[in-house]
């Protein structure tokens, strides 16, 4: 790192949402182009900069920033100086005379603390002391942020997010609670709040601090999947975390409960932690639930074996004994969960259960966790699906970017059926939402396949949902004849069941190529994502078609490494191709690249497609390719499933990440033509049955595994996988099972 001082002559650009700029800064005799996060610049000021050098190819040398400071001055030629430049609105030339007159070296004192006494100026009244007000409190309020946090390792960019959001108070709510950065800010963890706290004088067993640090671990464990962390095992993070003793962490964590901060719940002789939001989602779902397994329906008036009768007839085919139990159990049953592997029908059960209740004129919603999912359904029904978020007419509030949905409670889904598919990928979020919108008389089928890995989000509402017996349930397991001829069908089948797959038969469609040494294994990878497959079917184009699936981030065979060696041979450097360099990526137009979190406050534009031409939200794991990166702006566009187009300002671009290759994890509710899985030992708790699965059922048309067999073996026999906290599934048993004592009472006293 290196550091120029100097005044700032010229701004050549500004984007104000995200405070990058272009400038030109004077340091002594030299004029330097500056590029970078500097929310409060203007022209006249004095900086002191720490960054390095960098080669743009059009425009040259250029200082890129990454720390700023405003030397404010200190004499009275230099403070008259400052404020003739015109860097605060209402004070020019004369003006800046007359104040350093009348209150010399203490001018920008009473600009600080005692703006009002500018009123003993002759020529300066209400109005423009107000002006004067709001342009240097703007700029000072965020240059003390900058200030204050860039010294604890605050990046620039996170300052403007903290900006953002906390607005003039950031400072205020900083030093009140710096942990609450841990909680609003992406990318600032509980070691930098930590740092800032101590460093502002709270003690370590400060109860504040401690009850600070329970809500954050708290949060990373549900963070995890789980919707509440164990007692003992919060006790242990917290010793290691936090350095207090067990004592202090218990008194304050039974504090915090009595505060209303986190949700104390004994079950199963286990004392269970909760942060708010997921105990009232769990609460939630379970009171839903039961209430609509438990109501009544009115009958529809068809009969049921004859309309399958004639849909068999009309699509030429035969359903097998569970297919009919699951139709007739969608007509007759207010809520039935559908569960099955790829090729058990799920797809045609759905269309003939909604031409049923079509027939009777009855109005049917269908809808998936996810836009792909969305997609997919729409494309396999030949009917309307919508993500879910969309069916709740999802918005945000003003403000603070929360999740609001319009339908709710007191506005429910105008329908008399709901069908939601690829339900193993909902979280209890996402449930608890859902529910709340669906009224008593609706019926709900819930779709999935519960042997796939459950939601990025907390919970595990399929698996809880069905184990809880509450509900009707019927699990496909025939393979319909025409998935037969698949051997992604046969061996996804296999390998669930914890055998060994068929591989290598000829003029199939799943392959393993055998190589054990890692560096071997990824040569062979590039090898087939850029040439092999291609030629071998001209159908398949290597940026769109083919996808490889890894189970692991860090490693030569993990994600981050192969990400930079595909962008190399598929969308390799030219200078005709804007590129956009943020931490250790470089982002480049045509990358292909997903989001990685959910945002809901990021607007999208139509530019393909049916559909609203314009809405809200880009979520985890949707995929899409750079259209076009502004340097000026410092922004990059991207176009999601080909119709959807998104502007990134640069302090959302921790959100997204290259998709050459993308974890097993986040490929849930997507399918691509053709999958590459690099086959290698890894964690065992990760390596296991389940995620070899997940990612064999991504594929449509080819599933190539490359590696070592032994990984693939202790995968399929390795059924055990990381233990998801969730309370639903008990919650549910408890009140059924209540309700079965109540009743036995009551017949027994009769």
């Amino acid at each position: 790192m290196q550091e120029i001082q100097g005044i700032v002559e010229d701004i050549i650009f500004q984007n104000e949402e995200n405070g990058y700029v272009v400038a030109k800064v004077k340091e002594g005799n030299e004029r330097i182009t500056i590029v970078g996060c500097i929310p409060y610049i203007a022209e006249g000021q004095n900086l002191k900069i720490i960054g390095e050098w960098v080669l743009h190819p059009q425009f040259g040398q250029q200082f890129k920033v990454q720390l700023c400071e405003e030397i404010m001055p200190s004499s009275i030629v230099g403070i008259e100086r400052y404020l003739s430049s015109g860097i605060i609105a209402g004070i020019g030339p004369v003006t800046a005379k007359k104040i350093v007159e009348k209150f010399g070296e203490e001018t920008l004192n009473i600009l600080d603390n005692n703006i009002e006494r500018l009123k003993e100026i002759e020529g300066i009244g209400e109005k423009k002391i107000a002006l004067i007000n709001e342009s240097y409190s703007k700029q000072h309020e965020i240059r003390n942020i900058m200030v204050f946090l860039q010294t604890y390792g605050v990046t620039p960019n996170q300052c403007v997010k903290i900006h953002k959001r906390f607005g003039g108070d950031s400072i205020k709510f900083v030093r009140e609670n710096p942990y609450i950065l841990t909680e609003e800010i992406s990318g600032i963890g509980f070691k930098t709040a930590d740092k800032i706290a101590r460093s502002l004088g709270v003690e370590a067993n400060s109860p504040f601090r401690i009850q600070s640090g329970i809500r954050y671990l708290v949060s990373q464990f549900c963070s995890l999947g789980n919707t509440y962390m164990p007692m003992e095992k919060l006790i242990k993070e917290g010793i290691d975390t936090l350095g207090v003793s067990k004592d202090e962490l218990e008194e304050n964590i039974y504090e915090s409960s009595i505060n209303g901060k986190i949700k104390l719940e004994k079950m199963k002789d286990e004392i269970c932690v909760f942060s708010l939001p997921y105990y009232y989602c769990e609460l939630g779902v379970t009171k839903k639930i039961l209430t609509l397994a438990l109501s009544k329906y009115d009958d529809i008036g068809i009969e049921i074996d004859k309309e399958i009768e004639e849909f068999e007839k009309s699509n030429s085919i035969e359903f097998a004994a569970s297919q009919k139990e699951a139709i007739g159990g969608a007509i007759k049953n207010g809520i039935e969960i559908i569960t099955g592997g790829p090729g058990t029908g799920k797809t045609t059960i759905i269309n003939c259960i909604t031409e049923i209740f079509e027939k009777a004129s009855l109005k049917v919603f269908m809808g998936a966790p996810t836009g792909r999912a969305a997609k997919r359904m729409t494309e396999a029904t030949g009917r309307e699906a919508k993500t879910i978020h969309r069916l709740l007419e999802m918005g945000v509030s003003e403000g603070d970017d929360d999740l609001l949905f319009t339908r709710g409670e007191d506005a429910p889904l105008e329908c008399d059926v709901i069908i939601i598919d690829e339900a193993s990928m909902i979280d209890i979020t996402l449930m608890h939402n859902l529910l709340k919108a669906v009224s008593l008389g609706t019926r709900l089928i819930i779709v999935g396949d519960v042997d796939q890995l459950p939601s990025v989000g907390p919970g595990n509402v399929l698996r809880d949902l069905i184990e809880s017996k509450c509900i009707k349930v019927v699990r496909l397991k025939d393979i319909f004849r025409q998935s037969q001829e698949s051997m992604i069908v046969v061996n996804a089948h296999k390998i669930n069941a914890g055998e060994i797959p068929a591989i290598n038969k000829k003029d199939k469609d799943f392959y393993f190529i055998k190589c054990e040494e890692p560096n071997k294994i990824c040569d062979t990878v590039i090898e087939l994502i850029d040439k092999r497959l291609p030629n071998f079917n001209k159908l398949w184009n290597k940026m769109h078609h083919i996808q490889i699936l890894s189970p692991m981030r860090k490693g030569v065979l993990g994600i981050s490494s192969l990400n930079k060696k595909l962008q190399d041979i598929l969308n390799k450097k030219d200078e005709n191709k804007k590129e956009k360099e943020f931490k250790d990526v470089v982002f480049r137009v045509g990358d292909k690249i997903m989001q990685t979190k959910n945002n809901y406050s990021l607007k999208w534009v139509r530019v393909a497609g049916e559909g609203e031409n314009e809405g809200l939200g880009i979520f985890n794991g949707d995929v899409g390719y750079i259209d076009d990166i502004d340097e000026e702006k410092d922004t990059i566009t991207v176009v999601f499933d080909d119709e959807r187009k998104v502007i990134y300002d640069s302090i959302y671009l921790d959100e997204i990440d290259l998709a050459y290759a993308i974890t097993i994890h986040k490929s849930q509710g997507s399918e691509f033509p053709v999958v590459i899985i690099p086959m290698f030992m890894g964690p065992p708790l990760l390596m296991n049955r389940n995620l070899l699965y997940t990612a064999i059922t991504r594929a449509k048309q080819l599933v190539v595994l490359v590696g070592d067999m032994k990984a693939m073996q202790f995968m399929i026999n390795n059924n055990k996988s990381f233990e998801r906290y969730s309370l639903l599934k008990f919650r549910i048993m408890d009140i059924m099972e209540s309700e079965v004592n109540v009743l036995v009472k009551e017949e027994e006293s009769r």
